[in-house]
């Protein structure tokens, strides 16, 4: 054999094992998945207690994780972009059925991660003439026929101005924060003064005061919705193990307004979280069982 032959048998040679290891490399990392995540919600109560828990979560696996508050509509259209990974802050199938009808092709949806929520109309129970939407006219001058609301995005809201058409209630809806709407609620409440507000159920004020939601015979509420958790397209298939886990996830009310109480008694929505992920180590591994 002469050097000629030795030498173009080495090249190839050399180049065979190099192919060899850079596709035994990519075969190793074609199942290693980004342990990264980025969470959209918004500022409500309950998802901010739900989307720290999840974070809580994942980063004890390992995950890099992002939470980022935004309003209802822009939180839709980010899961559609590829903004956001996932969230956990639908209202399906009423509350925000305007958002799915626009977005709902574009997105995946995984289900509910808490069950039969309700929202509507509360006033304290002080309020002893008053058990029904339908008997708010007959006492505007209470109320200085003002309804105190949240931000103007959220689909109780929109809910609420169908509600004053459907009822023909002589109401103003006030835009707030939800924040805002507990402040004016609690500074009523203290002085045991006429207050009606939009609410919902699971929420801490509930265990605070004694409040009762007003009857909806229109039922333009609806019967209650889920809140349900909803996943970028191609999610499943780029990170199959954090779309199981999140798949996973579901509470029940009283585990979640746990974490909704500590917050709204001052302690940070990161602590309470972890307070909550470390009393529920049961519950936090049923979510973690992806096999």
């Amino acid at each position: 054999m002469n050097n000629k032959l030795k030498m173009i048998i080495g090249i190839v040679l050399v180049l065979s094992l190099f192919a060899a290891g850079c596709t035994q490399q990519e075969s190793e990392g074609a199942g290693t998945e980004e342990k990264s995540a980025t969470i959209g919600y918004v500022m409500w109560d309950d998802a901010i207690a739900n989307t720290n828990v999840i974070k809580q979560v994942l980063e004890q696996e390992g995950y890099e994780v992002e939470i980022i508050a935004v309003d209802a509509g822009p939180l839709y259209q980010g899961i559609a972009d590829g903004q956001f990974d996932f969230m956990t802050a639908a209202w399906l199938p009423q509350t925000h059925e305007n958002y799915w009808e626009q977005y709902g092709d574009q997105v995946d949806r995984l289900g509910p991660n808490l069950e039969d929520c309700k929202l509507g109309l509360a006033v304290p129970t002080y309020m002893e003439d008053i058990n029904s939407i339908e008997d708010l006219n007959a006492h505007k001058e209470k109320f200085d026929g003002q309804i105190t609301g949240i931000d103007p995005g959220a689909g109780i809201m929109q809910s609420t101005e169908n509600a004053i058409d459907v009822y023909g209630l002589d109401y103003t809806l006030e835009s707030s924060s939800s924040a805002g709407m507990a402040s004016a609620l609690d500074g009523a409440y203290r002085d045991e003064e006429p207050i009606v507000v939009t609410l919902w159920t699971p929420h801490w004020a509930f265990g605070r005061y004694d409040l009762k939601m007003l009857d909806d015979p229109q039922l333009v509420y609806g019967g209650g919705d889920n809140i349900e958790t909803l996943a970028r397209l191609g999610l499943k298939e780029e990170k199959p193990e954090l779309y199981a886990i999140i798949d996973n996830i579901h509470y029940t009310h009283e585990e979640i307004q746990t974490v909704m109480t500590d917050v709204e008694a001052g302690m940070s929505a990161e602590d309470a979280a972890a307070k909550w992920v470390e009393n529920n180590p049961d519950k936090v591994n049923e979510w973690l069982e992806t096999e």
